[in-house]
């Protein structure tokens, strides 16, 4: 497991261990057993709670078991190979990017 250390690092798409909830735009609560995919690209925001996205979202979010989530990840990026760079400016939300090449590993707060 390896360790990414930069944060506000511009990121797009990131495995997340799923806050118990998001209140002002920060983890409040703990965290589930669960991770989630927070896809930039497709117009999510990891300010944003579970609760507060769109069905769209909630389904690319999803559930997942670390090693279900890995594979999810995986494939979920493969649907934006080619792009470059954030839809909308990167905030500094102190979250660290999953990086395929450094080993699989998840963020988890």
């Amino acid at each position: 497991m390896t360790a990414v250390s930069q944060p506000g690092h511009d990121w797009t798409v990131v495995l997340r261990r799923r806050p118990a909830r998001i209140v002002a735009g920060q983890p409040e609560g703990g965290y589930t057993s669960v991770f989630e995919i927070i896809c930039c690209y497709c117009g999510d925001d990891p300010e944003l709670d579970y609760r507060e996205v769109s069905t769209e979202l909630r389904r690319i979010r999803g559930a997942y078991a670390v090693a279900a989530g890995v594979a999810a990840y995986s494939r979920h990026l493969g649907q934006h190979r080619g792009r470059r760079g954030p839809v909308r400016p990167a905030r500094d939300t102190g979250l660290q990017p999953w990086r395929p090449h450094a080993g699989p590993h998840v963020v988890t707060g």
